[in-house]
């Protein structure tokens, strides 16, 4: 009667001990994803070099959408701006809706036109990750008044 007992005991601490481990193992698991994701995509982490920029709004306008701040980011544009994708018109509004906080520049390449033309890698969500342009155009107040988007072979 005892060995029963004990092979009870034993058998039932062996299962005990294999279900804690797939537990453990489980848990470092989730740990870990979540933790490479986090370091993937840090929230509020500033890693772009915005010093290649010479235009201070483009720079404002530019970290609000890195930081998906859309309202900050459309307060540098006039009420309705133009804009193009691909050299087709777009709706701004839907763009600015669709896209911040979603898409942004990884890196910036290239700067243009007195610091209205910003060139490099982007992040397009479900669109992939390719090199782009966005184009500012400022008007006598100082606001945009256009924004001309689209991908580039540079």
């Amino acid at each position: 009667m005892k060995t029963i007992k004990w092979s009870a005991v034993v058998i039932a601490l062996s299962l005990c001990f294999v279900a804690c481990g797939q537990t453990t193992s489980q848990s470092k698991k989730t740990a870990s994803k979540t933790n490479s994701t986090e370091n993937h995509h840090p929230k509020n982490q500033q890693t772009m070099d915005y010093s290649k920029i010479s235009n201070e709004t483009v720079t404002k306008a530019l970290k609000a959408w890195q930081n998906g701040e859309k309202e900050t980011f459309l307060s540098y544009f006039v009420a309705n701006p133009e804009m193009t994708d691909d050299g087709n018109p777009r709706d701004f509004q839907k763009f600015v809706e669709e896209a911040c906080g979603h898409e942004k520049f990884l890196e910036i390449d290239t700067v243009k036109d007195d610091g209205k033309s910003i060139y490099g890698k982007f992040e397009a969500g479900q669109w992939g990750t390719f090199r782009v342009y966005f184009k500012f155009h400022l008007n006598a107040d100082g606001k945009f008044d256009r924004l001309d988007i689209g991908q580039t072979n540079k």
